[in-house]
């Protein structure tokens, strides 16, 4: 349960800090958009495999 948790928290970290009212590095263009997805989605997918490995999950 905990290693979902850890996957869940990626993005809800990221969106919450720059959901601060802080403009992220990119605001009002796309390519700051793409990239801030595909970080979440880079991270998120990164701890869910070694979690799965060590057979965490």
């Amino acid at each position: 349960m905990t290693s979902w948790a850890a996957i869940i928290a990626v993005p809800t970290a990221i969106t919450g800090y720059y959901g601060q009212n802080l403009p992220y590095p990119g605001f009002g263009h796309e390519s700051g958009f793409i990239t801030s997805a595909a970080v979440i989605v880079l991270l998120s997918a990164l701890l869910y495999l070694t979690f799965k490995r060590k057979d965490w999950l």
